[in-house]
């Protein structure tokens, strides 16, 4: 086995179709992003529409619209994404801040307060982070950036005097609704979660359906249970594994680890359910007349829709598995993949024959188990498959192309996936150019339908990824730098390709489709150099790594297949880019 400081690539070979798609697409995302951004977002980077408070249209929905933009940058799209997205971040933070209530008294003093959301749930709280819990793939030494990191992480671990959400006792955080001003330790209101009274029937076209204010109000009449802690607030601890991941300091670590282990116990103590109702003694179920499924966004949380009067289920517990893929991320302990496994158990274990077919439960209330249907409950399962790649777990995934692709049964499905993004993308551009709002009558959520950063594709495809949700961190089996350029992402004319994924291998190839110029490049093993690289075999030689990451050059027109052997989560995450590195 060798020992070398680089693969030296050169294997020449005509550009395979993929390599061409997938250069193409992410200029065709650039361009297209560019567009959006010219047209919703002024000099300031505030979105140009009417900023309203709320879990419909609030400022959640105003980051939303860049959703996907780091993870383009960090795939290796210019650089003018990068500025694009921060300055919407920027704008969006003295936008809301700026922004005030008059009837709902959450936010009267603004609706941002120290760059945070005043007081909301994880539903909304993830989709305000989208954005920035991923900047750090690019811009981890943005000043600005590490401040807001530690500060964030704050909010979560009793660090804040104006911001009590967490209680190092019980572990737990107090409310539904949480955020810089600290819990909500009332019921909520319809009033809370709808925002203040607007012109909204011929004015606005609210994304949601309703058709004016009272819908609006409707939509939340039942969403009041929200003291306690419910497991959808495992969403935070994605503050406190950037915080750590930028900082190395163990206070985050552990905090995270002790929120997280307490939600472990009270599922091994509830059946291997993670109940949905923490009570603030830290009893389960203890807000709710002692019923582990009661609670706002709980198992037994099934609502009627205003505008049809039809029954809606909104269990949002799918929300907190972010959590345990943390834990695991900072920790390499494969226990914290247990937790949602046994819950995907326990859940569809109460399977029934219903007309001749096994049927599935999705919820649970008063008369037990129902939400029938003919697919297993399976929210967190991909995430399960994915960090344990044991096959056991895919039995509730939903059939994937991309699982099967890596499986070698779909050889077609990174051409047509990439095809298909190009069809999305000209159909949000016919979009774009045929709306007719103004600033005055848009609203937050109206332009999210126009956003082509769907990385989702691209991240399966080059990184053999995840795509980041609900702001969560980027869970990757590889990732990719520019050593010239000393920025993240793929270099210029570089394509990429994961084929196939194990336990303890990937495999991956590179194609450098300039015919003049030879291309250098950094591979890294996950996100943030969580795994090991141990070797790579390349040409019928293995050669010796043992680091996070290897560099790569591609002399011209090549294409070449890699077995990357490694050790997954064997190293602690970190933002730092590898020549930073000791």
């Amino acid at each position: 086995m060798k020992n070398i400081s680089a693969l030296i690539l050169n294997t020449p070979a005509q550009p395979p179709m993929w390599a061409l798609l997938e250069r193409e697409l992410i200029k065709a995302q650039t361009a297209a992003c560019e567009r959006i951004f010219d047209r919703y977002f002024d000099e300031r980077g505030y979105l140009m529409c009417v900023p309203r408070w709320g879990g419909n249209d609030g400022s959640d929905d105003a980051i939303e619209n860049l959703a996907g933009w780091p993870v383009l940058h960090a795939l290796g799209a210019p650089d003018s994404i990068l500025k694009m997205y921060k300055l919407g971040w920027e704008g969006h933070l003295l936008q809301y801040t700026e922004a005030k209530t008059v009837d709902v008294e959450l936010a009267r003093d603004g609706m941002l307060y120290k760059e945070f959301p005043v007081s909301l749930d994880w539903f909304h709280h993830g989709e305000s982070m989208s954005v920035f819990n991923l900047q750090g793939l690019s811009d981890p030494d943005d000043a600005a950036f590490m401040a807001r990191v530690r500060r964030y992480a704050g909010l979560y671990m009793d660090e804040d005097p104006q911001a009590k959400n967490y209680d190092p006792e019980h572990k737990i955080i107090r409310s539904l609704f949480n955020g810089s001003r600290g819990p909500l330790l009332r019921k909520a209101t319809a009033l809370d979660w709808a925002g203040d009274p607007f012109e909204a029937e011929g004015r606005f076209d609210a994304a949601h359906g309703e058709r004016n204010f009272a819908e609006m109000l409707a939509h939340f009449e039942e969403y009041t249970d929200v003291v306690g802690d419910h497991p959808i607030n495992l969403a935070a601890t994605t503050l406190a594994v950037n915080a750590y991941m930028a900082t190395g300091d163990p206070k985050y670590r552990d905090w995270l680890l002790e929120y997280v282990d307490a939600w472990a116990q009270r599922a091994r103590d509830n059946n291997g359910i993670l109940p949905s109702n923490i009570g603030l003694d830290g009893t389960i179920g203890g807000e709710c007349d002692g019923k582990w499924y009661g609670g706002c966004y709980g198992w037994g949380f099934t609502v009627v829709v205003p505008q049809t009067g039809k029954l809606s289920d909104r269990n949002a517990l799918f929300r907190g598995v972010a959590g345990f893929g943390n834990a695991l991320l900072i920790t390499g302990d494969r226990s914290y993949i247990d937790v949602w496994r046994k819950m995907l158990d326990a859940v569809n274990g109460n399977a029934k024959i219903i007309d001749g077919e096994t049927q599935y439960p999705h919820m649970y209330g008063d008369d037990g188990w129902y939400g029938f249907s003919e697919s297993p409950y399976s929210q967190g399962a991909l995430d399960t498959y994915y960090w344990s790649m044991d096959m056991a777990d895919r039995e509730y995934v939903p059939t994937s192309e991309w699982l099967n692709y890596l499986d070698g049964t779909s050889p077609d499905f990174p051409v047509t996936a990439m095809e298909q993004e190009f069809e999305s993308i000209r159909r949000k551009m016919q979009g774009v150019e045929a709306d007719t709002s103004s600033p005055d009558t848009r609203l937050s959520d109206n332009t999210l339908q126009f956003n082509t950063a769907n990385q989702t594709c691209l991240t399966q495809v080059m990184m053999g990824g995840l795509s980041p949700r609900f702001g969560e961190p980027l869970h990757a089996r590889v990732r990719y730098f520019d050593p010239s350029e000393r920025r993240a992402g793929i270099p210029a004319d570089v394509a990429a390709l994961v084929e196939s994924m194990t336990d303890t291998a990937t495999t991956l190839s590179l194609a450098n489709i300039s015919p003049v110029k030879s291309r250098k490049l950094i591979v890294q093993a996950g996100a943030y150099g969580e795994h090991q690289v141990i070797s790579v075999e390349f040409d019928g030689e293995v050669c010796s790594v043992d680091r996070p990451f290897f560099s790569v050059e591609l002399r011209p027109g090549t294409v070449s297949r890699l077995v990357i052997r490694h050790d997954r989560y064997a190293n602690q995450p970190t933002l730092t880019h590898p020549w930073d590195r000791a």
